[in-house]
């Protein structure tokens, strides 16, 4: 029997942290688990995506950080799951948070909480490495039951065909080019990125070691292999970056990051970078390599729900509006959430109409709720409250909907008119409208 069992779960079955040795039965497993073509057709390039998080050094992951369910009887892999370490930016302040992947669980073993099992796990972990937070992306529904909330944008954007992309004139010399981006460009793309982050309230924040692993590290051909370009003048000096897939996904190529240093005229240059996906998505194999896989024909602009350059794009070349998914989180704990953003909802309270509000604001989650104190505009004290039965307070939400409003998913109006148990007094609600308004984000996570 392995040493590092954290639990028997019964009828054979144990719960344990990887070792090295797991490595190609979790590339084998997980391939085939995570293929959108059935158990039968494994994902080759999910293989390569195991094996770099197993054996080859990553920033933010160790071996040790993949949980498997292990048959005893067969020594099978069953149900897996990990935990991603990354960094996200809130308005600016930086939050540690967990991301859980991976998770699936062969079908013969289904509905026998497993994949719980995991969380629990994953959740104490987490806690343990100070997250804050756990965002995870998934089917719909699912992870609610896990105290997961949908409240943060996922991708969404704009897409058309291939002949829309508009041509470079007769004679003329394309203004700028797409180079792959070295390891030497990695300042000036976190100089970009820093400046794109403040269009955002939630961002992906990428240190040297990690752009380093996404541009040298990665075995190509893996399911979050990017390529990373670099946008340069004619004279080649770097005006901006781009990411994209190394495959396309039906019959498309999507573009996952594109942004240009202040002062570029996004105008000058997105014709020429939607030319260069239109050549460069040529060179690239359909995800799933099936012999009905559709030609390559359109491409996708992924940069979340808004864009510098969807004004342009979207009026004639992809004019397809692909509406955004979104991100299940998990807040354990609300009140330090709160106490660590609390500059922002500052900020947001002092370019208000409530500028140097004094007072309680009192939220009923229905089983319980938060109280918090301000003084002169500042967030003195805030703090988590058993309800009693039949307490007034200031604005109610049922439970996990505060989400939505916290991470800018929906403003406090939407939820009042999706929600007939959400509603607050007008005070309560003027406060809520000017700490938490409606904000676009756009997360890349840490693969």
């Amino acid at each position: 029997m392995r040493e590092n069992i954290l639990q028997d779960l019964g009828n054979g079955l144990i719960l344990r942290s990887a070792t090295a040795a797991d490595a190609e039965a979790l590339a084998e497993f997980n391939s085939r688990v995570h293929s959108d073509i059935g158990w039968d057709k494994p994902d080759p390039h999910m293989v390569h995506w195991i094996r770099d998080l197993m054996l080859n050094p990553h920033p933010t992951f160790r071996t040790e950080d993949f949980l498997v369910v292990e048959d005893r009887a067969t020594g099978a892999i069953v149900s897996s799951t990990n935990l991603i370490a990354q960094t996200w930016s809130y308005g600016g302040i930086e939050i540690p948070v967990g991301r859980p992947e991976l998770v699936g669980t062969h079908p013969d073993y289904r509905n026998r909480g497993l994949v719980r099992a995991q969380f629990a796990v994953l959740h104490r972990w987490s806690a343990e490495r100070g997250h804050k937070m756990q965002g995870i992306t998934g089917i719909p529904y699912y992870y609610r039951q896990f105290g997961y909330e949908m409240a943060v944008d996922m991708h969404g954007g704009y897409s058309g065909p291939l002949t829309s992309v508009p041509r470079l004139a007769d004679g003329a010399a394309e203004p700028y080019r797409v180079r792959q981006a070295t390891a030497a460009d990695i300042p000036f793309i976190q100089q970009v990125e820093a400046h794109a982050a403040k269009r955002h309230l939630m961002r992906c924040v990428r240190d040297a070691a990690l752009w380093r692993y996404e541009i040298e590290e990665r075995t190509r051909g893996g399911t979050n292999t990017f390529f990373v370009g670099i946008i340069a003048a004619a004279s080649g000096a770097p005006v901006g970056y781009l990411v994209h897939p190394e495959t396309l996904w039906g019959d498309a190529l999507a573009l996952w990051a594109y942004e240009l240093q202040p002062g570029v005229s996004w105008w000058e240059v997105t014709p020429g970078v939607l030319r260069y996906l239109k050549e460069a998505g040529t060179t690239y194999r359909p995800y799933f390599e099936e012999d009905d896989a559709p030609p390559f024909a359109r491409l996708t602009l992924m940069l979340g729900r808004e864009h510098p350059c969807y004004p342009m794009v979207s009026q004639e070349w992809l004019p397809q509006f692909r509406k955004p998914y979104s991100w299940y989180v998990r807040v354990p704990d609300l009140p330090d959430f709160l106490r660590t953003v609390a500059p922002v909802l500052e900020e947001r309270l002092a370019r208000s109409a409530l500028v140097g509000y004094s007072g309680e604001l009192w939220l009923n989650f229905y089983r319980d709720g938060l109280y918090l104190v301000f003084e002169k505009g500042r967030l003195a004290d805030v703090q988590r409250w058993d309800l009693p039965a039949n307490t007034v307070t200031s604005t109610e939400f049922p439970p996990l909907t505060f989400l939505q409003l916290l991470f800018g998913y929906r403003s406090l109006a939407e939820l009042m008119a999706a929600f007939p148990d959400c509603g607050g007094r007008l005070e309560a609600r003027l406060l809520l409208d000017a700490l938490f308004p409606k904000q676009t984000s756009d997360v890349w996570p840490v693969s």
